[in-house]
């Protein structure tokens, strides 16, 4: 079908459950909220190689948070309950306890499972740590150099779902790096409860399952949507016209917002002239049970 400048393949995207939490973090302002969210998910873009897939969800106002000061949401995933709560309190202990005026809060209040990272951050404050209730919440408040680090006791865990994704196709480069921008924004400004954990949420290395050549290889270039080798390989799936493929993933709390977030990316990012086609990765079952058709994500989202 087409929509806008672009035809839109029949095909679905291939997701896969991952555990995920949901942490907000505050500060005395959008500056140091943004900056400690920002380190606390850096190095995070795939489970393939990373050790966590993680990024910023977005800014909230004060309105809507426990101390009334400007927050930051982000998520971070892994496959293994133990492995989650290791980079939980890696990642909040390394980067948002040592950043200025920060606390970090549940982001999850409602859900049953939990992990006690809070209580495993406290013996930072080498005994002199103190559990109180603050906010409305169950804390611990570990004393620091600034004054004190206060964060909750728990943090709420689900089964989410990641890997959604959608292709970009495009005639040039400068076209296609604008509709991916495009379709980010797009989500971002749309889209609770849903991330893009790549750099600025754009992938210009989708990868496949495994390799053709190296057999230790868990995942290797998608050699498929390579515009360098359309002329090298016999089964290309890059027309004629297309020079530039971008890949977008979406992660998120359940598989009806990675489906929101496709359709609305797909949607922004035909509006841009230069792109040819709209896609979306597989493969054959070989990466995870969801299957989400591109087509239904786009109508879902109109």
């Amino acid at each position: 079908m087409k929509v806008n400048y672009a035809e839109v393949e029949e095909t679905f995207a291939e997701a896969f459950p991952m555990y995920c939490s949901r942490i907000l973090i505050t500060a005395l302002n959008e500056k140091w909220a943004l900056t400690a969210a920002q380190v606390a998910t850096g190095f995070a873009s795939s489970i393939i190689m990373s050790p966590a897939e993680a990024a910023v969800e977005n800014v909230v106002s004060p309105t809507e948070t426990p101390d009334n000061r400007v927050g930051v949401l982000i998520q971070i995933y892994h496959r293994s309950l133990p492995d989650l709560k290791g980079q939980l309190v890696a990642r909040m202990g390394q980067c948002v306890l040592t950043c200025p005026t920060t606390r970090a809060f549940d982001a999850l209040p409602e859900v049953k499972r939990r992990i006690r990272v809070g209580r495993t951050l406290s013996k930072f404050g080498d005994g002199f740590e103190k559990k109180d209730r603050m906010f409305n919440r169950d804390v611990w408040r570990i004393p620091v150099m600034e004054g004190e680090f206060i964060v909750e006791d728990s943090f709420g865990v689900v089964k989410a779902v990641a890997g959604g994704n959608i292709l970009i196709l495009a005639e040039d480069e400068e076209s296609g790096l604008r509709a991916a921008e495009e379709a980010i924004s797009a989500v971002r400004n749309s889209v609770k409860g849903v991330i893009a954990p790549f750099p600025g949420g754009i992938v210009r290395s989708g990868s496949k399952v495994g390799s053709l050549k190296y057999a230790k290889l868990a995942a290797s270039t998608n050699h498929l949507y390579c515009p360098t080798l359309r002329d090298v390989i016999k089964d290309s799936k890059v027309p004629q016209d297309v020079k530039c493929v971008y890949e977008l993933v979406f992660n998120g709390l359940n598989v009806d917002l990675v489906k929101k977030a496709m359709g609305l990316a797909a949607l922004a990012a035909s509006k841009v002239s230069g792109v040819k086609k709209i896609a979306a990765a597989n493969y054959g079952g070989k990466l995870g049970p969801y299957k989400i058709s591109l087509a239904e994500a786009i109508e879902k989202a109109k």
